[in-house]
């Protein structure tokens, strides 16, 4: 209660001015709060709404304890972005307002016309909000509102809208968001201001997919609407309308370039234990893959989403392949030490072994191998017999094959002696271990059976130190890797308030139609005496994710003030310039425009004696397109330019065109002063007639532009050094397997292909609508090199 009190007594100083204006001026103008005209023209209509606009700072009721009902909806144009690291929302919408002035009413057929339109700041108009907007409204500005007679008023604008949003990227690449737009006045309460819907949320969301040109990341999937109550009676508390808006991130991009290369390097690094260690270092094979993959991420670091609210899983699954690689890359070199330095460990106790053997491996389901007592008798004394023949002639029940393994171990028996000769030699002698070791190589001669025998003299050294000896191959099982190995891989002025017009006779309602109020609009491209406009379009950029278009033109309209005529040969004057701020300017914008107009501003208008003003300026366009990247670099973009009044219909303005597209395009490529990445092929146009909810409809001039990417740039940076480094890849197969390691050479080249990729990635494009062909060229190249290496 004391609350209230206190906002009571606040809220009585703020509202006694008012009251006193109030109480001054509603008796003078409640006698006139029905409008009489004298004619049934604008000019007799504005006269008898001047005592309404001197009331223009105060809220249009008669009695302040009613409240102001304000129709809010809006379209959804374009998804522009989203920013995960400030958590914001950018949307391009088109908004619109609805309430009543008790002030103003009139008969329509007394005054010959049922509405007006008249600048916004005649009237007071609501001090509507969006709770999350978070930046000024760069749109172009609508500097009119339509007035009824019924005392009706209608404002529409554009509204670019960067709005917080409490954005939830864990689910990154295929998360879904979910935001609000909330409408409510901000210093009116409840009890003066209450905000409704104005029209049918399913409505919004079917015009908002049907219009939006922007094919983004982004996919809108509903809009939803909710009144948020309060059940405060007093009523000091502002009425708010809740927009609900849910669009879902396009994943296929993210996809592709960034999940399926980290599982296939994953998977590298999993074959890469099927290398043979004693022909190849696996360390520092592993060590160039993982300076390979921090390379790869480093590339792909623009497409994941920067916040520090939550960890999406993608890093997670990142931050994983990462540790994997670095925890095979540990196991590897344990293992090398191991290998290496065996003879160095004292033995393993005997309780670790009968541990180990005898119960661990019955875990693991390991059965020790046993065999018959006959077989391996019978085996033992083969062998001894054949250790005690001197000339080596087998026993009577031998086969060919122990005859032959026999003289074998004879043959090494002979060797073993040399090789302890030379042993006993060097210990009594003063040589050195490296001429000993010379000595050795020059008098052994190398052979197969030789290295075998060593070998498994190593291993048995090594059992009896560490008390266990690691698996080997046969030399059968040797020479079939061998081959396996050394297979190729073959894989492929003035009266400024109203329309400029004497006959108000336009007006749906007036009776009679003298055709309206014509605007005439062309694309020119030079000074010349007989151009009367001219819209000359410079492309500067483009934006592939955002979906947005930068262009420079040149605009220039005409039109004709039916207020403004005099007799040249009596002023002694044919033409004037006149600034625009004293003039009535038509409110052409263009649809697709997403951003405010930063090129230099012309203040002046030409005004003709016959009443034809000429408005000529400069205009840097950033608009929505529809872009489409699947050929790039050999793409061509179409995209259009609507201009139309953002708030007049046919009835009121009407739009034409001078001059026929070839002169367009002719004249537009002799002023182009930009010869950069876009060349300008084509400029058509067409006029069209767009029918409303209301049933009134709006002229629209649709230019159709359509420019070529320059491919030369992309050729000579992209394809073609990626198409050396695959010709080199493929040629490697040819380097001889006993001299050269072909894992290291081409683990190489993939880390040099990453490298090169990571100089060129500000050339590729990035969306989320499709995956260009070149992307997906650069994929493959990166596949096939990866493949390669499992191969090998």
């Amino acid at each position: 209660m004391t609350s209230k009190e206190t906002a009571l007594k606040w809220l009585l100083p703020s509202v006694m001015p008012t009251v006193v204006i109030l109480i001054t001026l509603l008796p003078v103008f409640c006698s006139t709060a029905e409008v009489n005209c004298s004619q049934p023209d604008q000019p007799s209509l504005l006269a008898a709404l001047s005592p309404a606009f001197d009331l223009r700072a105060i809220r249009p009721v008669e009695d302040q304890q009613t409240y102001t009902n304000i129709s809010v909806y809006f379209t959804l144009y374009g998804i522009l972005g989203v920013d995960e690291k400030s958590q914001l929302l950018v949307t391009y919408i088109w908004l619109y307002y609805w309430w009543r002035n008790e002030f103003i009413s009139w008969d329509p057929e007394q005054c010959g016309i049922h509405s007006i339109s008249l600048p916004k700041e005649k009237f007071w108009v609501p001090d509507i909000v969006i709770n999350e907007f978070m930046e000024e409204n760069k749109a172009p500005s609508v500097p009119y509102v339509y007035l009824f007679n019924d005392g009706t008023v209608k404002n529409a604008f554009p509204v670019r809208v960067v709005s917080s949003c409490n954005l939830n990227i864990y689910t990154f690449p295929f998360d879904i968001q979910n935001c609000s737009l909330t409408f409510n006045s901000y210093i009116y309460y409840s009890t003066e201001i209450r905000v409704f819907l104005g029209r049918d949320t399913e409505i919004t969301t079917e015009l908002s997919k049907k219009v939006m040109t922007t094919m983004g990341e982004w996919e809108l999937l509903d809009i939803t609407a909710k009144k948020r109550v309060n059940n405060d009676e007093s009523g000091l508390y502002t009425d708010m309308l809740a927009f609900y808006i849910r669009v879902r991130r396009r994943s296929t991009m993210y996809v592709v370039n960034l999940l399926l290369p980290s599982c296939f390097l994953i998977t590298l690094d999993l074959f890469s234990f099927l290398l043979p260690p004693q022909s190849t270092d696996r360390s520092a094979f592993k060590m160039t893959l993982i300076l390979g993959y921090s390379v790869f991420l480093l590339i792909m670091n623009d497409l994941l989403p920067v916040t520090g609210n939550t960890i999406p899983l993608i890093n997670v699954f990142f931050s994983l392949c990462l540790a994997l690689m670095v925890a095979s890359l540990l196991e590897t070199i344990f293992i090398t030490n191991l290998l290496s330095n065996s003879s160095d460990f004292s033995p393993v106790p005997r309780w670790i072994r009968v541990l180990v053997l005898n119960f661990l491996g019955c875990l693991v389901c390991m059965p020790r191998k046993t065999e018959k007592p006959k077989d391996s008798e019978q085996r033992k004394n083969a062998v001894v017999t054949g250790f005690e023949s001197d000339e080596g002639s087998p026993g009577t029940g031998q086969s060919a094959e122990e005859d032959k393994a026999l003289h074998e171990l004879r043959s090494l028996s002979h060797i073993l002696q040399a090789i302890r000769s030379e042993v006993e030699q060097q210990q009594k002698g003063n040589q050195s271990s490296e001429e000993w070791i010379q000595c050795c190589q020059l008098k052994v001669k190398p052979s197969k059976p030789l290295f075998v025998l060593i070998s498994l003299l190593t291993l048995a050294l090594m059992r009896s130190s560490c008390g266990a000896a690691p698996a080997c191959h046969s030399p059968a099982e040797e020479r079939e890797n061998s081959a396996q190995h050394n297979t190729s891989l073959h894989t492929p002025l003035w009266h400024d308030i109203a329309l400029p017009l004497m006959d108000a006779s336009w007006w749906p309602s007036g009776g009679r139609r003298s055709g309206g109020f014509k605007l005439r609009n062309e694309f020119e491209a030079s000074r010349n005496p007989g151009a009367i406009f001219r819209t000359v379009p410079f492309p500067v950029d483009q934006d592939e994710k955002t979906q947005v278009l930068t262009t420079f033109i040149w605009e220039a309209l005409e039109w004709k003030n039916d207020f403004t005529l005099w007799n040249p040969e009596e002023c002694g004057v044919e033409w004037m310039a006149v600034a625009r701020n004293l003039l009535w300017v038509p409110d052409i914008v263009i649809n697709e425009f997403m951003e405010k107009n930063t090129a230099p501003d012309v203040p002046y208008t030409y005004l003709h004696y016959d009443g034809i003003v000429y408005d000529a300026k400069p205009v840097r366009v950033v608009s929505s397109c529809s872009l489409n990247i699947y050929l790039f670099p050999f793409d061509v973009q179409n995209c259009t330019y609507t201009f139309n009044s953002y708030l007049h219909s046919s009835s009121a303005i009407q739009l034409e065109l001078l001059g026929t597209s070839e002169e367009i395009l002719q004249l537009s490529k002799d002023e182009m002063a930009t010869m950069g990445e876009w060349q300008l092929l084509d400029i058509t146009s067409r006029k069209v007639a767009i029918p409303t909810i209301e049933g009134s409809s709006y002229d629209e001039l649709r230019f159709f532009i359509s420019v070529r990417r320059h491919s030369t740039m992309y050729v000579v940076n992209l394809l073609i050094p990626s198409c050396f480094l695959i010709t080199v890849d493929l040629f490697s197969f040819m380097l001889p397997i006993q001299n050269v390691d072909r894992s290291s050479f081409k683990m190489t080249l993939l880390l040099g292909y990453t490298v090169f990729l990571l100089s060129t990635n500000d050339l590729l494009p990035i969306t989320g609508n499709t995956i260009p062909l070149i992307s997906q060229f650069l994929e493959a190249l990166l596949i096939f090199l990866i493949s390669s290496d499992k191969c090998i």
